[in-house]
C-alpha cells in the first residue's frame, strides 16, 4: 500500500501501458482506484490471442491490479468521446484525468519540417486540452466534482534545444493549467507534475551512444549535474500525482509541482568547476 485510499474512485491516464503512465496507473491501482489506461495499441503479450483480448497484455506490465485497456488515439475527438463515454457506461463517473501521453524525439529546430513541429505540438498541447475539456463536462455534473493532472516538464520552463516544438507545446500547458483552474473551479481542480529526465527506456534511450559503455558514461554525466544524485524515478511522479489527487492537496489547484532533484547546476559554475565544492554523491 502507499498510504493513499482511492476506493471507489475511477481514474484515466492516458499513455498508461508504458514507463511514466504505467507507473501512475500501478500506483492508484494499488490505492484501490478502478484504474483505465488507454493507448494506441496494448503492451505486446506472448499470450496467443492477445489481440483479442488486449488486457492479456497488461499482466506483463502490471503484475497486480492490471487496469482496464482502451484503445484509443488521444489526438482524435471522436475517440476521446467514445472513449470517455465507455468509462461513464461502465462506472458512471470520471474521478481523476491524468493527461500523461507526449513526447517528441530530437530535432533540431532549423531543420524541423512543418509537419513534424504541427504533430508535436497537437500530441503534447492540443491533445491533453481536448481531453480534458471533455472530461471537465463529466467531472462538473458529479457531487464531488474531480481533479485534471497533466504531466509537464522542465523542458516548458526552461530552453529545450532539440526539442524547441516540445517545450513550446508544455509552456502552453503550464499556463493553461492556470487558466483552467480559475475556469472549472471549484467543481474540478487542475494542476500540473514538470519532472526533469525520468529514467525510462524512452527517456534516456535519446542520451545513448553508440554503444552500451558511451550510454552509461552519458547518463553518469547527466546524473552529476542532479543535486539529488539520480535521476527521476517513474515512482517518484506516480507519488506526486496520488498525492495532488488526494484530499491533501485539496487547496492545489492551479499549481505546478517541479520534480527535478534540486534542479541544474548553473552553467556558469559547470564550466570553472565551482560546482565541486558543494557537489555531493548518494
Amino acid at each position: 500500500m502507499n498510504g493513499f485510499d482511492f476506493s471507489g474512485k475511477v481514474v484515466l491516464v492516458t499513455g498508461g501501458t508504458k514507463g511514466i503512465g504505467a507507473a501512475i496507473a500501478q500506483a492508484f491501482g494499488d490505492a484501490g482506484a478502478t484504474v483505465y489506461v488507454c493507448g494506441r495499441t496494448p503492451p505486446a503479450s506472448a499470450a496467443a490471442d492477445s489481440q483479442t483480448n488486449p488486457q492479456e497484455g497488461l499482466k506483463a506490465v502490471f503484475p497486480e491490479n492490471a487496469p482496464r485497456f482502451i484503445a484509443a488515439d488521444v489526438r482524435d475527438i471522436d475517440t476521446i468521446d467514445a472513449m470517455l463515454a465507455r468509462i461513464e457506461r461502465e462506472t458512471g463517473r470520471l474521478d481523476v484525468l491524468v493527461n500523461n501521453a507526449g513526447g517528441a524525439p530530437f530535432a533540431l529546430a532549423a531543420q524541423a519540417s512543418p509537419r513534424f513541429t504541427e504533430a508535436v505540438i497537437r500530441l503534447n498541447l492540443l491533445a491533453p486540452l481536448q481531453l480534458a475539456q471533455r472530461a471537465n463536462a463529466l467531472m462538473q455534473q458529479q457531487a464531488e466534482g474531480g481533479v485534471l493532472l497533466f504531466i509537464g516538464s522542465v523542458s516548458g520552463l526552461r530552453a529545450s534545444p532539440g526539442t524547441a516544438a516540445y517545450g513550446a507545446a508544455k509552456a502552453g500547458l503550464l499556463n493553461a493549467v492556470r487558466s483552467l483552474a480559475v475556469e472549472w473551479a471549484p467543481k474540478v481542480r487542475v494542476c500540473a507534475v514538470s519532472p526533469s529526465l525520468v529514467e525510462t527506456e524512452a527517456a534516456t534511450s535519446g542520451h545513448m551512444g553508440s554503444s552500451s559503455a558511451d550510454g552509461a558514461a552519458a547518463l553518469d554525466n547527466i546524473t552529476a549535474t542532479i543535486p539529488a544524485g539520480r535521476l527521476a524515478k517513474p515512482g517518484d511522479i506516480a507519488s506526486a500525482c496520488l498525492f495532488l489527487a488526494s484530499p491533501h492537496a485539496a487547496y492545489a489547484s492551479g499549481s505546478n509541482l517541479i520534480l527535478e532533484g534540486g534542479g541544474e547546476v548553473p552553467a556558469f559554475l559547470a564550466a570553472t568547476d565551482m560546482h565541486k565544492a558543494f557537489a555531493t554523491k548518494p
